[in-house]
């Protein structure tokens, strides 16, 4: 049987399909660790941290990127599908909004006064290094 080259993938949120097609190659922030995905992977179904989806498509020499804010990974060898909270595609990240709300979580974990939800702003802080981190990561491709 010959090897495949490529696999299917869905990247979706709950508003919307962001990426519908093949890959060679996807790669994401896993619960544990950056996860490598190859055609025929051994399925696998995993927790996925905010950050970004890097798809290689056969027909592209740029790597698509997908910011995700956390979500569901599922694996089957000739399918990959993304169920993420919230997704944005790499093009459409605002680096000014990321750096306001990475600063707007820091002063709230800084208040050490009454009503501050500190799980929510850490996941908000979480969320908006690692918008930052995929707008950097875009840059450095171009």
């Amino acid at each position: 049987m010959a090897e495949a080259k490529s696999v299917h993938v869905s990247v979706v949120s709950a508003e919307e399909e962001i990426f519908d097609g093949p890959a060679e190659f996807v790669a994401l922030p896993g619960e544990v660790g950056e996860l490598g995905i190859y055609p025929s992977h051994t399925p696998l179904i995993t927790r996925i941290r905010p950050g970004a989806v890097r798809i290689k498509r056969p027909d592209q020499a740029e790597e698509e990127l997908i910011f995700v804010a956390g979500g569901i990974l599922e694996v089957q060898p000739y399918e990959v599908t993304v169920l993420a909270d919230t997704a944005i595609r790499g093009r459409d990240l605002d680096e000014a909004k990321a750096m306001e709300a990475r600063k707007l979580a820091e002063e709230n974990l800084g208040n050490r006064q009454g009503t501050v939800d500190y799980a929510k702003a850490q996941a908000e802080l979480a969320m908006a290094i690692a918008q930052l981190q995929a707008i950097t990561r875009m840059r450095r491709k171009r």
